[in-house]
């Protein structure tokens, strides 16, 4: 059994990661940290877990009793955390946060993208876990880079539910603003554009073109649906293969026949890439649940890869259906 603890574990994704992990085989969970619910059941902060476990928060760091801790920090919280608190040699760490995603001489994290890298995440001792638009944007693209495909800059348009935005409240996640309503937000300017490009640039190092992102916010909880733009001179059938070939061993993203939509993904570790030639442009559409194959679903998959599991353990999840 692998020895489970949970940084940060009372928000969406801690929420999320536990509700995956008491049902894993494999897993034991040791402990899940919550300074501000230490003490408090698990279940009655994570009100879908009842009946599931009788865990309880904890303020106590028992980092030496475990086998892997899962930090669900904050962006910026891991590296301070890290700085005052070190973890035990031995310990494996899966990141959920943004803090050591792009790469730097003193960041020993491997980038935790399976369809991208998983021979290097099942060598690694530190895995920074992608973050959800990037995810979701990176299997659209991630083939014609591979191809040497891309050309001229990308335009990519994504709406996400209001989970991306965390649990703590905002005005922008109040229910009477946000529901009937649609709003953009950090246009081209997105924190998850550097990692996109870093992952792009490592594929087709030629590629000198810009990432034209606009992220939008809607009116539903969970989920997250890009369409991006390119130039590319291919046929449909071109565009097919390659598509089929990158993902032909993929364990969780699927190169689909027609445009999916976000509701055949939601509640699952899914993508469903789709691509269709018109003109001279490719239309890419590419759909995830944004707390799962984005966040905890993404986290677990790296877990099972870094202690040779089977890639899909405990994570054939099933979608909300019609």
């Amino acid at each position: 059994m692998i020895r489970i603890g949970i940084m940060g574990g009372a928000g969406y994704t801690g929420g999320e990661l536990l509700r995956i992990l008491v049902n894993h085989p494999e897993a034991h969970i040791a402990f899940v940290n919550s300074e501000s619910n230490a003490g408090n059941l698990v279940a009655e902060v994570h009100g879908g877990l009842y009946g599931d476990t009788s865990l309880r928060f904890t303020s106590e760091l028992l980092l030496d009793e475990v086998d892997v801790v899962f930090f669900c920090f904050g962006h910026g919280k891991s590296a301070a955390f890290l700085k005052d608190h070190p973890v035990p040699a031995g310990v494996r760490i899966v990141d959920l946060a943004q803090d050591y995603r792009i790469a730097a001489e003193d960041n020993d994290f491997v980038y935790g993208l399976p369809e991208l890298q998983r021979d290097k995440i099942r060598k690694a001792l530190h895995v920074a876990n992608p973050g959800c638009f990037a995810t979701c944007i990176q299997l659209a693209l991630l083939p014609l880079a591979q191809a040497g495909k891309l050309q001229g800059s990308v335009s990519v348009n994504a709406i996400t539910g209001s989970t991306g935005a965390g649990v703590k409240p905002s005005a922008t996640t109040h229910f009477s603003w946000r529901t009937g309503n649609m709003s953009i937000y950090k246009a081209f300017r997105h924190q998850h554009v550097a990692e996109i490009l870093q992952s792009l640039h490592q594929l087709q190092p030629s590629f000198d073109g810009a990432l034209d992102f606009l992220p939008y916010r809607g009116d539903f909880p969970r989920g997250i649906f890009a369409t991006a733009v390119v130039r590319a001179d291919l046929s449909q059938a071109e565009v097919d293969e390659i598509y089929g070939q990158y993902y032909a061993d993929a364990t969780f993203t699927h190169y689909v026949s027609a445009h999916p939509d976000m509701k055949q993904v939601v509640n699952t570790n899914k993508c469903m890439v789709h691509a269709e030639r018109i003109d001279d442009k490719l239309l890419i559409t590419s759909c995830i649940d944004n707390l799962l194959k984005g966040a905890s679903g993404q986290a677990v998959q790296n877990m099972n890869l870094m202690f040779s599991l089977p890639e899909d353990m405990g994570l054939r999840l099933k979608g909300i259906g019609f």
